[in-house]
């Protein structure tokens, strides 16, 4: 009887892209950030308050990347980033509004996609280049919707929990596409920059 061929779908590209957001946030912050295993359909992309940031990604497959953080989460992870590579709180920013927490989190999703699409042409022997993240500041009143050009898109939603019990949302439009393995492969196994450092700590 035939091997039943693997394939990977959208929803294993979502999980790929929680699993990076999930663990790089946990690292920069040394708080635990996880996610609600759920994939939630919707119909379009939105960047809502209080602070909305996405990025692009190209190659094998397309799509974009969208984070939405309630203020009470973007100040919460941007303390605890910097707090765990030892900056006192007496130098941080006040407000969510102040471009010091926008350009904090803008390092952090790139570190995500980074992560993200590093994992993925790994597993999946392809290559994706991502643009640089954009970061806006929202009023409450505010909703962008914001599109990516793709010949048939599919969007999903997944809610993320911070070690402090706040909410954010991360959103994924990608072509609706599958990658059907057609013979036995392994998965390329490059180090990250981290990974490296960590062979040579005293």
């Amino acid at each position: 009887m035939a091997k039943k061929p693997k394939i990977i779908g959208s929803n294993d590209i979502m999980l790929s892209l929680c699993q990076s957001v999930s663990s790089v946030l946990t690292s920069a912050t040394g708080k635990k950030t996880d996610f609600v295993p759920l994939i939630q359909k919707i119909s379009k992309t939105v960047l809502t308050p209080d602070i909305g940031t996405f990025v692009m990604f190209t190659g094998s497959f397309s799509g974009m990347v969208v984070i939405n953080f309630p203020k009470e989460t973007a100040m919460e992870l941007y303390k605890a980033y910097l707090s765990n590579m030892g900056l006192p709180e007496s130098e941080m920013a006040k407000n969510y509004t102040q471009d010091e927490v926008s350009n904090s989190l803008g390092e952090l999703m790139n570190q995500i996609i980074g992560d993200f699409t590093r994992c993925v042409s790994e597993s999946l022997h392809i290559r994706i280049d991502q643009s640089q993240p954009k970061m806006l500041v929202l009023p409450r009143e505010v909703q962008i919707n914001i599109s990516v050009d793709l010949d048939n898109p599919i969007y999903g939603k997944v809610t993320f929990n911070t070690e402090a019990g706040n909410v954010f949302y991360v959103e994924l439009a990608m072509d609706d596409t599958t990658f059907t393995a057609i013979r036995d492969f392994e998965t390329k196994s490059v180090e990250s920059p981290d990974d490296i450092l960590e062979q040579y700590k005293v």
